[in-house]
């Protein structure tokens, strides 16, 4: 089994990757492979609505000069997906839209490619916003007619500066029960 997380925050190695690890290591505890993507910084640009997926049907964005298909495969591959995002003004960043966007499009158009595959949502805030941040990445997973495991709270952190997050004992507790769901979950779709 595979996990794939796209850390959508500008700090390769801020709050929001901190919370993300703490999910993935409880799922490398259950022997679950795991792979983290930074997709902040990188090419990746909103949906340009041409349609062209709902004609190709060939599981690709017919944009192709930037990562997305890339994303899109590693997306087809794994059994699940974590998606990160700090709170920009009470919503995912733009990153993080534009993979939701693309993606979600793409995979509508080819059969519902991400059906049944287990999503997670990891935010982290520094005062507000992570609910209407959480609801947006969990609409994505929804629509996709993906899985979503709980947790013991929302999925959601607090810290400001970039270590902060480990700092909130609720949101860390959050976070690992979350991975632990999340590997329970896949197990059981695996077996069945």
């Amino acid at each position: 089994m595979k996990v794939v997380a796209f850390n959508g925050s500008p700090r390769k190695e801020g709050n929001t990757n901190q919370c993300l690890e703490l999910v993935i290591s409880e799922l490398n505890k259950e022997a679950i492979e795991t792979e983290v993507i930074h997709i902040a910084g990188k090419s990746l640009h909103g949906c340009r609505a041409c349609y062209a997926c709902m004609k190709n049907k060939n599981r690709q964005c017919a944009v192709n000069n930037d990562s997305l298909n890339l994303y899109m495969n590693k997306m087809i591959e794994a059994d699940g997906i974590i998606i990160g995002s700090p709170v920009y003004f009470s919503n995912v960043t733009a990153e993080v839209k534009a993979l939701i966007d693309r993606t979600g499009l793409v995979a509508r158009a080819n059969d519902n490619l991400l059906d049944k595959k287990v999503g997670a949502a990891v935010v982290v805030m520094r005062r507000a916003g992570a609910t209407f941040t959480f609801s947006a990445i969990n609409f994505f997973f929804f629509i996709q007619q993906m899985i979503v495991p709980g947790s013991d709270y929302w999925n959601t952190g607090t810290g400001g500066a970039p270590g902060e997050a480990m700092e909130d004992k609720e949101g860390v507790t959050t976070f690992k029960t979350l991975g632990r769901n999340m590997a329970w979950l896949l197990k059981k779709i695996k077996s069945a």
